[in-house]
């Protein structure tokens, strides 16, 4: 399920110096002709704050060792990445991504199989939280790394509960019942706050079809029609967009703010409450410091569902074509050591992916982030499936769900299409 939206914050782009650009896009290397350090390109697509702190941590990098030295660039264009990789030489080394895309590249033949790489460079794979781990994998080889994960929980604005009188839910009887308090309508049908916002609807419908007891990939394959997840989607219809209406909705939801400006709904009290991830902890003491928040477990629909939540996934991977891989490889194991993982994470306000690290107490001055950091240590942890088809599904399930917020048909009718038209995806 494709999180662009979600993961990476929408900063401006900050390109490296000229003179670096044209080395990495030549892939020029004086290893082995000099005996010198082996050149290495690490194209990424953070950009702005984040790329700022990409570059420190190869600084760190290049400054611990002599035998690599990693030149970075930011560049957010998904095509670039694609066009690069499906050439027959390379313009870079390392580069990075998401989860669910990983069978669909690894299928297309574009991405090297790490598994020999991380042997030799010492790299535990057991300890990555399994969910992220299962996202990297296609016939039984690892082609990429979870250098961070992403889970999602119930975010709250403390007043507007207080104000109301609405105890933080726990069960999804609760939350129906809170949303309905805390939505305000005028007269007219408008919409002045919305008890469960939602920043990205695919997002938070997949999330919710898990905790009702759904599975997206049922057996490997694409099941939108799982008794769970209808139920999830007809629990949304009924106590979001049957309440308010869903032209009423729609007119709402086209005159909110920017997502994680000083604008956004939530942060300026049009959500009540929102399902999102663990960026929003680092995120809102540098743009709504006056807001007054928390946060809780995603409330559960029966009591062998609790803690449940869906994980997804920022990766590294190492491109076929790549002219280093070794070099990379190396660079790849410092960026998911104790280290590297515990830099990177940090700086961009992200869950570190390896189970050793959930207890660290790096982020303790991050204000309650051990609430997103605690849900990975549960069982219930589950991830949409990397297989080549996942990217034919997301875009069916986004338009599905879509057509259910608009009111324009059914869960059981919208999910039906989804199944049906299935049959057509890529399975290589």
């Amino acid at each position: 399920m494709t999180q662009v939206t979600r993961m990476r914050r929408p900063l401006v782009a900050a390109l490296a110096g000229s003179a670096a650009i044209a080395l990495a896009l030549t892939g020029c290397t004086n290893s082995g002709s000099t005996g010198g350090p082996e050149e290495v390109t690490f194209s990424y697509l953070w950009s702005g704050a984040e790329a700022d702190a990409i570059e420190q941590i190869i600084a760190d990098y290049n400054a611990s060792q002599s035998d690599v030295v990693v030149t970075g660039i930011s560049s957010p264009d998904f095509q670039k990445q694609l066009t690069s990789m499906s050439s027959s030489n390379g313009s870079f080394d390392i580069s990075d991504h998401f989860g669910n895309g990983v069978g669909s590249w690894a299928a297309k033949g574009i991405l090297a199989p790490l598994d020999d790489y991380l042997a030799a460079d010492g790299v535990d794979t057991s300890d990555f939280i399994p969910a992220a781990l299962d996202q990297m994998t296609y016939d039984g080889k690892i082609y990429s790394l979870p250098i961070a994960v992403h889970s999602f929980q119930l975010l709250y604005n403390k007043t507007l509960l207080e104000e109301a009188g609405v105890a933080v839910p726990t069960t999804m009887n609760e939350l129906a019942a809170a949303i309905a308090t805390l939505t305000k309508q005028d007269a007219d049908g408008t919409i002045t706050q919305l008890g469960l916002g939602d920043p990205s609807p695919s997002t938070t419908l997949t999330t919710l079809g898990y905790n009702f007891g759904g599975d997206w990939d049922a057996g490997g394959e694409p099941s939108p029609t799982e008794p769970g997840n209808i139920a999830a989607l007809q629990w949304y219809v009924d106590n979001i967009v049957d309440l308010v209406g869903p032209e009423n909705l729609a007119t709402f939801n086209s005159g909110n703010g920017e997502y994680m400006s000083a604008q956004d709904p939530f942060y300026v009290g049009r959500f009540a409450m929102v399902i999102d991830g663990e960026w929003r902890a680092a995120n809102i003491p540098a743009t709504a410091p006056d807001l007054d928040w928390g946060v809780t477990a995603i409330p559960y629909a029966s009591t062998d569902l609790e803690d449940v939540t869906q994980l997804t996934a920022s990766t590294l991977f190492i491109p076929a074509n790549a002219r280093h891989k070794e070099a990379a490889a190396k660079f790849l194991a410092y960026l998911v050591s104790d280290e590297g993982m515990t830099a990177f994470t940090k700086a961009l306000g992200n869950l570190p992916s390896r189970t050793s690290l959930l207890d660290t107490d790096a982020f303790a001055d991050i204000d309650q982030f051990d609430v997103w950091m605690d849900a990975l240590k549960s069982p219930n942890v589950f991830a949409l499936s990397s297989a080549p088809y996942s990217a034919e599904y997301s875009a069916d399930l986004g338009t599905a769900f879509g057509d259910v917020i608009l009111g324009s048909t059914t869960p059981q009718e919208a999910m039906q299409t989804v199944l049906d038209n299935s049959s057509n995806y890529a399975t290589e």
